[in-house]
């Protein structure tokens, strides 16, 4: 809501712009309102501050009534219900014929009584922050990823290992196997070192990549932390984190003389 002050400033100012020469709809338009608000400000028939916070607002017929809204606690509570959700409390109640309110209901009034908690023993699921990495020279930061390549037959893959610089975006090592693996993975971050001629250096580097079981695998793990490399994972189900890694992968796959039908052997596929 504008508050009366801005109101009367933003009258005065379209005012002396009038008598400048300009366009009442125009200057209207710089500030952000249409020409029938500024009206509506200038009108003596209405008042200038906003009387949204004065209305008088009836209740919505459907409105639950504290029983309703008890029924629906005691009900959650009793021992057929109290292990159990509500996207599976209502159907059940269904199923006796009693309707008490929706789903969507039920959550707002447990949660509003605070009795909408975490239960089980999985972990609870929580927000996880986004990997965010700056690179000002080449091999500060580096991603990885793995993508699947068409084989000789229908269900049989290859997968194309691939090391990309954050800065630079040079493709520091690739190779392609035939099965997942953290020890490919391991080998591969080897490889990149000595090509990069990293093996005695002391500037810190990141290794970038999403959730998958090769990039968890305790084998990459333990070579990343001999090597002095810091891992840094996506957050899960989020690829937009790991961009550049993706977006090669799909200028590789959209080459015009990509084979569609797939790479007969291993040694075709890597050359």
């Amino acid at each position: 809501m504008i508050s009366v002050s801005d109101r009367k400033k933003a009258i005065s100012l379209i005012k002396e712009a009038v008598a400048n020469g300009a366009r009442e709809p125009e200057a209207c338009k710089v500030l952000g309102i249409t020409q029938r608000t500024l009206q509506r400000w200038r009108s003596s028939l209405t008042p200038i501050e906003d009387q949204r916070k004065n209305a008088k607002r009836p209740e919505p017929a459907n409105k639950l009534s504290i029983d309703e809204r008890q029924a629906i606690i005691e009900t959650a509570n009793q021992p057929e219900f109290k292990s159990l959700p509500p996207s599976q409390i209502v159907p059940r109640l269904a199923d006796q014929g009693i309707y008490l309110a929706s789903e969507s209901t039920f959550y707002r009034v447990l949660k509003e009584n605070n009795m909408q908690h975490h239960r089980g023993r999985a972990k609870k699921p929580c927000a996880k922050p986004i990997s965010t990495h700056c690179a000002t020279s080449p091999n500060q930061v580096w991603m990885w990823d793995i993508t699947w390549l068409p084989g000789p037959a229908k269900g049989i893959f290859f997968y194309l290992y691939l090391i990309l610089d954050l800065f630079s975006r040079k493709i520091v090592a690739w190779d392609i196997w035939t099965e997942e693996s953290s020890e490919n993975a391991s080998i591969l971050v080897r490889r990149a070192i000595m090509s990069e001629k990293r093996t005695l250096a002391n500037e810190p580097l990141v290794l970038h990549s999403d959730n998958g079981s090769p990039m968890k695998g305790a084998t990459l793990l333990e070579t990343l932390y001999q090597l002095g490399i810091t891992p840094s994972k996506s957050r899960p189900r989020v690829s937009n984190d790991n961009p550049y890694a993706e977006s090669i992968f799909r200028t590789c796959k959209y080459r015009p003389n990509y084979p569609a039908k797939g790479f007969d052997t291993l040694t075709e596929a890597r050359e």
